[in-house]
């Protein structure tokens, strides 16, 4: 059966989900009680907030209702709800009460415990007044929790919406979504509980149904909802007081789906393709099979079609360990959906791993300009075993900081390359800027074979960066290089992919070929040919300039044969003088993938010089280093722009 009026795509938005937004802190380390946890990751958590993220990573228009704390916890649900293409309009900041948490960790397989700490928190203390009309109507669904019909005044804000919701031609969902304890009717530390049985839960419930299009629940959830004690005896029960399809999920053997009367046989509901996998965390699995079956349900999929997508969405979240962050995009859960999977646990799928990490919540960066000084050896050099010299490197990086910003004036599209060997103080005021994008360096200066820079464990030093800093690694590498070089170079370079994608890192790779060999139109693309080949997908590539447009079209081929969620290339300058990068852009502006460049020495060289001479003062670097870089700035944007035309 096909689901009755979908969503024609007329309003702004396509569903509004209405409840609880947490901050969850996922136990990092498996198979242990939460008492022993050491450390936590932290997601947008909370059954509504999950299924806004989720539908919005499947290609839907979503928007969430909630409150949220006038705090980081609270500014944090919100700036990722932003990124993850949630509207956030309905999100409202509580002057008083503090974003819910929740500490949650796999403990066996199906075991998860969890604490809520939910005691006046903003979330419960939706209003009425938090519901506003023409949001309401701006969408093709409303989607009300269960949890929130717990307190009068969030009981009446989810009223008001379904009321609103109906008076203006939208379709009304009830997830059930049943915890018990935040009912009060099971201690602080039975937040995995999910069923005891509650006369005043059940006529809540009850209450709602006749106005629902669509009811959701487990087979716990459907016996609170109708107040009986048998799963036949509750589902004829819902149906009495509702017309709504009712969607029945059943863990590991997917679901049911029940449009008119309930069958004799309750097998004979429509049921949706299953997709047998390891169960590795049950916790958010139910919100992202919502967000399957809304894909379908509001886009006028066929039932069957919408719980095999509800279903597969649910596949992924059991195999993975957080709730929202490992929801599929619609890329990935379309491959999915036409390759399978070789592995019962999807989280060891290397692909779907790919596409996930390319397609999820990640910042759009369609051009880059970077100043690069995250060099070393270079500016040792420059400083001359001078012990004075050396240490004001990290005062002169500071000032390139400056100078970048002064040429950004806080647009998008700009960023620096800057270590951890001086480059601390200037990484603490690049975070500062707005839309400011960083990448730092792990290669050992001038490695080769390439190694790693004060530890040859990466993973650990990763856990240290901010998120969103990008691991750059520089190997000089010639596809012409001795066999057991090159292995040895591209098993470091996989060391350094696996450990970005391991902590969530954007990896850059900038391969110098030239310094070791001849370069032909075919060096740079057999080199990536070869890195690719090996399992390594990098973010960004860095790369020398091209003579040829021969040349970038070999390197555009194997991007798209290899990786077409690659970010892009930038270019890099190897201290050449101006006029020389500047034909290398005007060849590089005829790629599809070279987005810009991080060019260094021909920035900074001659003021670091100087100023560190002492002949040149912190103004004077400033200006100089802006003045070279805005003047390359001015070049690729004028070749675009060109090109453009």
């Amino acid at each position: 059966m096909r689901s009755s009026n979908p969503s024609t795509g007329d309003k702004p938005l396509d569903v509004i989900t209405i409840g609880r937004a947490s901050v969850d802190l996922y136990g990092q380390q498996i198979g242990t009680r939460l008492e022993d946890i050491g450390s936590f990751a932290k997601s947008v958590g909370g059954c509504p907030a999950n299924i806004a993220v989720g539908t919005a990573r499947l290609g839907l228009k979503s928007a969430l209702i909630t409150r949220v704390g006038n705090e980081q916890m609270g500014r944090f649900i919100r700036e990722q709800l932003e990124r993850e293409g949630v509207q956030t309009a309905g999100v409202h900041t509580d002057p008083e009460r503090l974003t819910a948490l929740v500490l949650l960790s796999v403990e066996a397989e199906g075991v998860s415990p969890m604490i809520f700490y939910r005691t006046d928190c903003a979330d419960m203390a939706l209003s009425e007044d938090d519901i506003d009309e023409s949001f309401i109507a701006s969408a093709g669904a409303v989607i009300v929790t269960g949890t929130h019909f717990s307190r009068p005044h969030s009981e009446a804000a989810q009223k008001k919406a379904i009321r609103l919701a109906k008076a203006h031609g939208a379709r009304v969902g009830f997830d059930i979504d049943y915890r018990p304890n935040l009912w009060g009717l099971a201690g602080h530390e039975a937040g995995f509980s999910r069923y005891v049985a509650s006369d005043v839960v059940s006529e809540k419930y009850k209450s709602v149904l006749p106005d629902c299009d669509l009811i959701v629940g487990t087979e716990e959830e459907v016996l609170i909802a109708s107040g009986e004690a048998d799963l036949p005896a509750a589902l004829r029960t819902i149906r009495t007081l509702s017309d709504a399809t009712i969607v029945l999920k059943r863990g590991p053997m997917g679901c049911i789906v029940y449009d008119g009367p309930i069958p004799d046989n309750l097998e004979d509901g429509i049921v949706g393709k299953g997709f047998p996998i390891e169960v590795y965390n049950v916790l958010g699995a139910g919100d992202a099979f919502m967000s399957g079956w809304l894909r379908g349900w509001l886009r006028g999929e066929d039932h069957a079609t919408s719980a095999t997508w509800a279903n597969a969405c649910g596949a992924f979240a059991v195999s993975r360990l957080l709730c929202s962050p490992e929801y599929p995009s619609w890329a990935e859960l379309n491959h999915f959906l036409a390759k399978g999977s070789s592995e019962r646990a999807l989280r060891k799928d290397a692909e779907l791993n790919h596409i996930h990490w390319a397609t999820t919540g990640r910042r759009q960066i369609p051009s880059l300009m970077a100043l690069a000084i995250d060099h070393r050896s270079q500016l040792e050099d420059l400083a001359g075993g001078d012990p004075q010299k050396l240490a004001r490197i990290p005062a002169f990086k500071a000032l390139a900081v400056k100078a970048a910003a002064a040429i950004a004036g806080g647009r998008p599209g700009f960023g620096m390359l800057l270590d951890d060997k001086y480059g601390r103080d200037a990484l603490f005021a690049a975070a500062a800027l707005p839309d400011f994008w960083i990448g730092r360096p792990v290669e050992l200066p001038g490695s080769r074979p390439l190694r790693f820079e004060f530890s040859q464990d990466l993973g650990s030093r990763l856990v240290d960066w901010p998120v969103d800093h990008c691991l750059k690694v520089l190997c000089f590498y010639h596809p012409d290089d001795p066999a057991d070089l090159k292995r040895d170079q591209i098993d470091k370079l996989r060391t350094a992919y696996e450990a970005a994608r391991k902590v969530g890192r954007d990896i850059l790779v900038e391969i110098i070929a030239g310094k070791h060999g001849p370069i032909a139109d075919d060096t740079i693309s057999r080199a990536m040919s070869e890195i690719y080949a090996a399992g390594v997908k990098p973010d960004w590539w860095k790369l020398e300039t091209q003579k040829s447009t021969v040349a970038w079209s070999a390197i555009d081929a194997v991007i798209e044969g290899n990786d077409p969620y690659c970010r892009g290339v930038v270019l890099l300058g190897l201290e050449a003088p101006h006029d020389v990068l500047e034909a290398g852009f005007s060849t590089a502006r005829n790629s599809r993938w070279v987005k810009g460049f991080a060019v260094g020495r021909t920035i900074f060289a001659d003021a670091a010089r100087q100023w560190l001479a002492g002949t040149m003062s912190d103004e004077e670097a400033v200006a100089d280093m802006a003045q070279r870089f805005g003047a390359l700035v001015e070049v690729w944007e004028r070749l675009g722009e060109s090109r453009a035309a």
